[in-house]
């Protein structure tokens, strides 16, 4: 009599360890986190950082002989407006900052988990100089596209404070009348300029500021738990070091951005129009009051982004 054989059911499948719930719940927070302390820190830089930028992009602007330098700048400035003049189009930035920086820190996050994802096999978490610069380029991108306009503005207001016709009564009324003249492309002129000065100074910025934790980690701890004081440093230096590459494309963006309709093809003819007229020096101005702003504003930035990292790690 033949005995028939029934095959074993099949296993019931493992329910998720909790290690792997919460890894998954971490790795769904953390664009969350980047996202959020990117907003605080740069609220933070901004605050700090606005009266260097305006002496930066007044010096930029300027016509030839306007100004002796960026001293020259804020005594100009003070004689006319008070010190309420140096912070003349903070409006723009302060309202975009939150998604401005906050898109840059969660980009920069996502550079990184690109990085991991093409690298399936890799024998350490701990990422290489070109992989943080990648991530670091990479955050760039999506910040552009709310960098640009704020930028726009944040220049024609900056620039009008300098005397003569007032265009603009604020933020809102100049992308009004921006849009009046020519649309989305007048309010997102200068986006390729912003793209060729945030691509590389982000690249530098982030990677600055990883190495220059590590650096301050003593053996054998976790640069996560870096003292505030630590985090001062290795932020300002950060912000130093991408204000070095960022300069020169930082005052074609300025002068794009500024000029009235017509006076460039693009970046390239900005350029060249540039150096004709001002010689090559004039890609360097506004240098001094830059690397001023530099290490204050991004001191500042990377310490709201960790405070309000250790805050929400405590949360959630």
């Amino acid at each position: 009599m033949a005995t028939s054989t029934s095959s074993p059911a099949p296993a019931a499948p493992k329910p998720p360890t909790t290690d792997a719930v919460a890894e998954k719940a971490k790795s769904s927070t953390a664009g969350v986190k980047s996202f959020l302390s990117g907003g605080f820190g740069g609220v933070a830089s901004v605050l700090v950082g606005q009266p260097f930028d305006l002496t930066k992009t007044r010096l930029q602007t300027a016509a030839p002989g306007q100004y002796k330098g960026g001293l020259d700048v804020v005594k100009q400035t003070l004689a006319r407006d008070g010190i309420r003049g140096f912070y003349r189009g903070m409006g723009p930035p302060l309202a975009g900052v939150t998604p401005m920086f906050a898109v840059s820190f969660w980009g920069y996050a996502m550079g990184k988990k690109i990085v991991y994802s093409f690298t399936p096999e890799r024998t350490s978490p701990t990422l290489t100089n070109a992989e943080l610069a990648f991530a670091g380029f990479f955050s760039a991108v999506p910040t552009t596209l709310v960098a640009a306009p704020v930028e726009r503005v944040k220049v024609l207001l900056q620039m009008q404070g300098q005397g003569g016709e007032q265009l603009y009564k604020g933020p809102l009324d100049a992308v009004k009348k921006l849009y009046q003249q020519g649309g989305l492309r007048s309010i997102y002129r200068g986006t390729g300029a912003t793209l060729a000065r945030d691509g590389p100074g982000s690249a530098a910025y982030f990677l600055a500021y990883e190495a220059i934790k590590k650096q301050l980690t003593p053996a054998g701890q976790d640069p996560a738990s870096l003292s505030l004081s630590a985090v001062v440093v290795a932020g300002g230096f950060a912000g130093v070091t991408m204000w070095t590459f960022a300069i020169p494309p930082d005052v074609i963006k300025s002068r794009l951005q500024g000029a009235p309709e017509g006076t460039y093809k693009g970046f390239i003819d900005c350029a060249a129009k540039t150096i004709k007229a001002d010689g090559p020096g004039a890609l360097f101005k506004g240098f001094g009051p830059a690397m001023a702003r530099a290490f204050p504003a991004n001191a500042a930035c990377f310490l709201g982004v960790e405070l309000s990292l250790q805050a929400m790690n405590k949360v959630f």
